[in-house]
């Protein structure tokens, strides 16, 4: 009987450790939930959810959609004969089948050009979309982070941008879902000067990472994100930006890991290829 009362007895305090283990969990759980209250994550689908879909086609776009990204980000690039289109690199050849640069194709041509065959045959076909294309499928539905690239490369782009936004009527400051950003920070400065009311990033690749509080003041003054590559994010660098009443949307999330660990730094946004890595962070189940 003793042997009986002792096992009894063990098996009490076994059960009274769980049970206090199980409350911590959860003590640490409902932190982290009334954290998250205070600080809405923005989940931004990378060139459209690109893990899925061929990036910068409307088939990732879609997706990204439909996965209930807070934004699509998309890439905007100009034709030779001036119609903007949606690309990440400068040349065609890495996601389409055909070859050279952007500015050197008509629109046409770009237009003849498969850009989904290469991530996969169940997109052979998708075309490379119009800015306009993707403005007038996703308005309304979700949001779009607009990226400039190379601008350099195309003068007056920055006003053709805002054409077709203040054509729509999204160019309202009442219109939180528009982000213009571009890694030319001269060429934002041009693009808040036409959009005043549209809200405007500064990319920042790794050359950044020793960016001084005054630096951040400069771009504060024409810009309300500063968006670096996520391996320069730090605590210091989130509260720098803060301070200097800017928003921190890091590029770009491929993995789990990676997400979990801007989300622990305390960032605003994370632009991601995969959506449903910021959506599982533990307080969002």
């Amino acid at each position: 009987m003793k042997r009986i009362g002792a096992m009894l007895a063990g098996m009490g305090i076994a059960m009274s450790v769980f049970a206090g283990t199980a409350a911590a969990e959860t003590a640490d759980l409902s932190s982290l939930v009334s954290k998250q209250e205070q600080q809405k994550m923005v989940n931004v689908a990378h060139r459209g959810a690109s893990g899925h879909a061929p990036e910068n086609t409307m088939a990732a776009f879609q997706k990204g959609f439909e996965m209930k990204a807070d934004y699509i980000e998309i890439d905007v690039q100009m034709t030779k004969d001036g119609e903007l289109v949606a690309i990440h690199d400068t040349t065609v050849d890495r996601t389409t089948n055909g070859t050279g640069a952007v500015g050197d194709l008509t629109f046409e041509e770009i237009r003849q050009l498969d850009a989904g065959s290469w991530f996969g045959p169940e997109f052979a076909g998708e075309k490379v979309p119009t800015f306009e294309e993707i403005l007038d499928g996703f308005r309304g539905k979700t949001g779009v982070l607009i990226e400039l690239k190379a601008p350099e490369l195309y003068p007056g782009i920055e006003e053709k941008v805002a054409e077709a936004l203040i054509e729509r009527n999204m160019h309202r400051p009442n219109n939180a879902k528009i982000i213009i950003q571009s890694f030319n920070h001269g060429s934002m400065q041009t693009s808040k000067e036409l959009l005043p009311n549209i809200p405007h990033g500064v990319l920042a690749g790794m050359s950044w990472a020793n960016v001084t509080d005054e630096q951040l003041a400069e771009f504060a003054a024409y810009a309300d994100y500063f968006n670096p590559n996520m391996n320069i994010v730090t605590h210091e660098l989130v509260a720098g930006v803060h301070a200097a009443d800017m928003r921190i949307f890091p590029y770009t999330s491929r993995s789990q890991e990676q997400a979990l660990r801007l989300f622990s730094l305390g960032v605003d946004g994370i632009i991601t290829d995969f959506p449903e890595h910021v959506y599982k962070h533990p307080v969002f189940n």
